[in-house]
């Protein structure tokens, strides 16, 4: 009997062993390759050689946290280098009109012309407004993004919103040359979102359309409620158009923008549930929202 117990005692002991082991070895294989994946720009993930559910399941998980930290270090990268690009283009499109201001208000010290003076001082007024413009597009954003409050939702009547919002832009849109050619279903179309919200959107995208058309712009709202905003803009890119809801992206077509515009409407869609997109085929910009 004691035998037995003894013999027992030994196999437990040396399985124990085998056991502490194999532990041992998936804790080095762990902190070799974690410590590894913390230093190599990589997206590999650590690999145990033990079958062992414990050390497979720590292993999991700092792969679940490389993985969260790997996501966190890329969305740093861009931020960085789009915070960059935003300085760069913001700095621009303040500079530019600072600059014709300040040419116009020396041209003026050098005449006594009075017709002169008026044509530079209307200059003058132009380019203000323009930085007027500038600086509340903004702040506009800076409100929105730093806005964590739920906003006030009601049943809205797509139709009647998106048509008001239409009118409201059409003298800017004729100003341009454009006639939009619309058609709005007739099912009623109702969505429990903002009202200011859905209605900013509209209004940057029209004000996107005023930008970039080519002199055509159509817009549509289907009886599923997926409303389009399509115009022809052969100036654009396929490059371009994938970054049109990049925040601070601007194309030199569009003046006196800071390229917020798209990237409100996407922020604003999106806390409303909706997705937001664009395409472009054969020199065609379509933008298409879904809520």
């Amino acid at each position: 009997m004691v035998y037995c117990l003894l013999l027992l005692s030994s196999v437990v002991i040396i399985l124990l062993c085998i056991k502490i082991c194999i532990l041992k070895k998936s804790a080095r294989e762990i902190s070799a390759q974690f410590s590894d994946r913390l230093k190599d720009d990589t997206n590999n993930l650590i690999y145990i050689s033990s079958s062992d559910s414990d050390m497979k399941h720590l292993a999991e998980n700092l792969n679940d946290e490389l993985k969260d930290m790997r996501k966190k270090q890329l969305q740093y990268e861009y931020g960085n280098t789009e915070l960059k690009n935003a300085i760069t283009n913001v700095s621009h499109d303040i500079r530019t009109p600072l600059t014709a201001i300040a040419g116009n208000l020396y041209m003026i010290g050098k005449t006594d012309d009075i017709s002169e003076i008026r044509t530079y001082v209307n200059a003058i007024e132009e380019r203000t407004e323009t930085m007027k413009q500038l600086t509340e597009e903004l702040l506009r954003y800076s409100i929105i993004i730093s806005d964590e409050n739920k906003p006030q939702t009601e049943d809205i009547f797509v139709n009647q919103l998106l048509a008001e919002s239409i009118s409201s832009f059409y003298p800017v849109l004729t100003e341009k040359g454009i006639t939009p050619s619309i058609h709005l279903t007739d099912a009623r179309i109702v969505r429990n979102v903002s009202r200011s919200e859905l209605a900013r959107v509209f209004s940057n995208l029209l004000n996107n359309a005023v930008k970039y058309s080519d002199g055509d712009l159509e817009i549509t709202l289907s009886d599923t409620g997926k409303i389009t905003f399509s115009n022809t803009a052969k100036e654009l890119s396929t490059v371009e158009v994938e970054q049109l809801f990049d925040r601070f992206y601007t194309v030199e077509t569009a003046h006196h923008s800071t390229g917020l515009g798209l990237s409100i409407a996407r922020t604003l869609v999106e806390r409303m549930g909706g997705t937001i997109t664009a395409n472009y085929d054969d020199g065609r910009l379509t933008i298409i929202i879904i809520l």
